[in-house]
């Protein structure tokens, strides 16, 4: 009989390419998966990775292998969805995925207020802006920036989230004040770095810009805020977070006219889990409140 653990490490290094990136994916430290790879080669008598310039090759043994272990992993995740569907306590843990924007900016207070009211139930947050599988468990619960499309998925949608346009009192006092959208081509705006969002926003406003316009680029949303909040130049930000900023002024530009859509979403399979229920109900609730709060 093959250990289960030992499989489910074996995909996450197929998935991902290193020890390293694999542990991150299951919890574990890089040690525990090294070692579960090698008991799972010695078990089946072959090699299953060779080291590459760019991490782990699969061997055509490992390959050979992976379609079963993903139909036993299916079943295993099942199996542990149902199991913790059925629970009717609320002790126990609920992880909860989220952007790296909401979970820093609008959960903590929500997260604050849900635990004072039940300090049996524990809060795991994965603040992350890739897509968290909950199909395989990588979360209980999923904050979305768009509509997940899975059949099995229980979807809720909060809130639209409004963008505007924002800048540090120093910047403007430095630079200016722009009125227009097109006013902006003549400032600093803070802009992403491989991520194309911003991009296509200017090209639909009829302001073609190439990446490198950009004086600052970063790919993390909390950064890329940051760098406003201190006054290197103008960004876009979701409103319910900047009004919160007592650091920064909203621009009085034409409205741009973009929301982000946010959706709660979790496993059908955990629909009965009382403990799911009541975190999903709290953190749709105080999220939807945070969001409806009057500008500053």
């Amino acid at each position: 009989m093959l250990d289960w653990t030992l499989l489910r490490s074996f995909l996450a290094v197929v998935d991902t390419g290193s020890l390293s990136a694999a542990a991150d994916r299951l919890g574990l430290v890089q040690p525990t998966v090294g070692r579960h790879v090698r008991e799972l080669e010695e078990t089946l008598g072959v090699p299953l990775f060779r080291r590459q310039p760019r991490g782990l090759e699969p061997t055509p043994a490992a390959l050979d292998l992976v379609e079963d272990a993903r139909r036993m992993g299916e079943a295993a995740d099942a199996l542990e969805r149902k199991a913790s569907g059925v629970g009717d306590s609320l002790a126990g843990t609920v992880r909860v995925t989220a952007s790296r924007m909401v979970a820093t900016y609008l959960l903590p207070e929500i997260v604050a207020a849900l635990h004072i009211e039940e300090p049996a139930v524990d809060i795991e947050i994965v603040a992350s802006d890739e897509t968290q599988n909950l199909l395989r468990r990588d979360a209980d619960i999923a904050l979305r920036m768009y509509e997940p499309q899975q059949a099995q998925l229980v979807r809720r949608h909060i809130a639209d989230i409004p963008l505007a346009v924002y800048a540090a009192p120093a910047y403007l006092a430095r630079r200016g004040t722009p009125t227009t959208l097109a006013d902006l081509l003549d400032h600093d705006v803070i802009g992403f770095d491989r991520g194309d969002d911003l991009l296509q926003g200017f090209s639909r406003f009829g302001l073609p810009v190439p990446r490198e316009w950009f004086p600052i680029r970063s790919d993390d949303h909390v950064v890329v805020w940051q760098m406003v909040v201190a006054g290197a130049g103008i960004g876009f930000a979701q409103v319910p977070i900047a009004e919160a900023e007592p650091r920064v002024v909203r621009l009085a530009v034409e409205d741009i006219g973009f929301a982000l859509p946010l959706w709660l979403v979790y496993h059908e399979d955990l629909r009965p889990n009382r403990r799911i229920r009541f975190v999903a109900d709290r953190l749709a609730d105080g999220l939807a409140r945070r969001i409806a709060r009057k500008p500053r």
